[in-house]
């Protein structure tokens, strides 16, 4: 079977009323001609669950004849400004053509891990024809072999139906410049899109209510799908459900993004890990299925991977401000190229792993399991269940609330951080103890924070009034962060110091920032003694 091919699209749409000229090309380039215009008729079915996991995730999935690129595609969510499209021919490789209802493998293994391992089938949601005037433009010379094309401007007449529940159909015109991959990606690309927005908008355009065709073609038809998950019976395991599934949905989101190392996805999937964890162990006993202890050392490690170029990704900008405010004079030419260049280094490496823990077996394992549990693992509790380490007591009476029941569970995670913040008040100003045990208690105060703040959110989807501790507790997140960053980029700084020395380097600069970050470590606790408060004072109205 053919592989897919993988493009990056990079356009800019928008909507026009059915009358109106298209612009000039002059306006928006003066150097570049049309090279050659041309009529396609296309049409397009588009793929999805009945509950739109696709959809909800910005991925769509069509199949599509007329027009030069007839096939199968996939567009994902890529760079910023841009999307990854997958395409399959719509011949299977045997000179036959594929059933028209069926994803070739290729395409649906680019989609396995939104969809999940079990998954409800793939069935047509809309479809889309479009009547499209496409010019291609660029710059245009006696040979028309020598001229090079660097974007196509396509004017599209649409219509469309929606096959889903109270769906209808709909007609649009839409304008659409989408650049060629001589200069996608470049600065000379973004300055076409730019400039080409500018001289659609002049020209009688307007902004599009509509992400996409899709989107438009599906309307409000779109609030009258299922939800990916149906309920319980059980309002406290729904609530915990909900939770759990937005953060799945999350990690599934992220995960082609941090493949392309798009800004800030490293931080954002590691903390959906984290919140998903933290979910299933805060919660262990509302959640009554599954080997929840295998499943959250399976998101630890994940987390670990992800936490290794997160960390890297911190410091290295850390440093970078650190360097360009420095005022002392005294850090070396030598010295910053190395901690600049170092630091990079150290977080090509572990985005590295990333992607290899990606396309590993265990990877995939997790996320069939993480499925498994979404699907089958949340059951109301059965009458009479106890739990024989807590000496034969039924924990979970059927009669009892959805809110008794997370309350339960709210107020051990707030103890556990009350615990804690004892042990910190108790001995972080002891400085005959070694500072980083110190500070290895103000972290766990940091972990265990995040844990009340996921449980608090969760118990607000069933009703209780939590919002105002999870803010709280974010409050103290960000504190302890900083307080974090600070002492993590100290460690890498001792590392940098150490292979400084062995290259027989002076290591007075990195003493320097050393003794920055750890003040700015104890700046960052300057607010923690009120931040604690304001979290007893908010589970108290709970």
């Amino acid at each position: 079977m053919p592989q897919p091919q993988e493009f990056l699209e990079l356009e800019v749409k928008l909507a026009v009323d059915a009358e109106t000229k298209p612009p000039r090309l002059s306006l928006i380039d003066a150097t570049l001609s049309p090279i050659s215009t041309t009529t396609h008729e296309l049409s397009a079915i588009y793929f999805d669950t009945a509950d739109l996991r696709l959809t909800r995730s910005k991925i769509t999935l069509r199949r599509r004849t007329g027009g030069k690129d007839a096939g199968w595609h996939v567009k994902l969510p890529g760079e910023s400004g841009g999307r990854r499209e997958l395409q399959h021919p719509l011949s299977d490789g045997t000179g036959t053509n594929s059933d028209a209802d069926t994803v070739p493998e290729p395409l649906l293994d680019a989609v396995r891990d939104v969809l999940g391992p079990v998954h409800p089938p793939l069935k047509p949601i809309a479809r889309v024809d479009n009547r499209r005037v496409e010019t291609v433009i660029g710059v245009r010379y006696p040979d028309p072999a020598d001229s090079l094309a660097v974007a196509e401007f396509c004017d599209d007449h649409v219509s469309a139906e929606s096959y889903l529940p109270g769906g209808t159909a709909s007609e649009w015109r839409e304008w659409e410049l989408e650049l060629t991959d001589a200069i996608a990606g470049t600065p000379a690309g973004e300055r076409l899109l730019s400039r080409a927005t500018e001289a659609m908008l002049a020209a009688g355009a307007r902004r599009a209510d509509s992400p996409s065709k899709l989107a438009t073609a599906l309307g409000d038809s779109f609030n009258n799908a299922p939800l990916p998950s149906a309920g319980t019976g059980d309002a406290a395991a729904d609530a915990v459900y909900a939770s759990l599934r937005d953060k799945r949905d999350a990690i599934m989101s992220w995960e082609p993004r941090v493949r392309a190392d798009e800004y800030d996805s490293v931080h954002q999937m590691r903390v959906a890990t984290r919140e998903l964890r933290s979910l299933l162990e805060t919660f262990d006993g509302v959640i009554t299925a599954g080997d929840l202890a295998h499943l959250e050392a399976e998101l630890k490690h994940a987390a670990a991977v992800l936490g290794m170029a997160r960390d890297a990704e911190v410091v290295e900008q850390r440093f970078h401000d650190l360097l360009a405010s420095d005022q002392s004079d005294k850090i070396d030419v030598i010295t910053a190229a190395h901690i600049n260049r170092d630091m990079r280094g150290v977080y090509e490496e572990a985005h590295a792993d990333i992607v290899d823990m990606f396309d590993s077996e265990r990877f995939t394992a997790l996320l069939a399991e993480v499925d498994a549990l979404l699907h089958d693992a949340l059951t109301p509790h059965l009458p009479g269940e106890v739990d024989e380490d807590e000496g034969g007591v039924d924990k979970h009476e059927p009669e009892e609330p959805a809110d008794a029941v997370l309350y339960a569970h709210l107020r051990a995670a707030y103890k556990k951080l009350k615990k804690r913040n004892a042990k910190v008040e108790k001995y972080y100003g002891d400085t005959s103890l070694p500072l980083l045990q110190r500070e290895s208690y103000v972290h766990d105060v940091r972990k265990t924070a995040k844990k009340l703040r996921y449980a608090a959110v969760a118990a607000k989807d069933a009703g209780l009034k939590t919002g105002p501790l999870a803010k709280a507790c974010k409050r103290l997140q960000t504190i302890l962060g900083d307080f974090q960053d600070a002492v993590t980029a100290r460690e890498h700084i001792e590392r940098l110091a150490r292979a400084a020395r062995d290259r027989g380097e002076d290591t007075f600069a990195y003493g320097i920032l050393y003794q920055r970050e750890l003040e700015i470590g104890r700046a960052a606790l300057e607010g923690y003694p009120k931040a604690i408060k304001d979290i007893k004072k908010a589970f108290k109205q709970v």
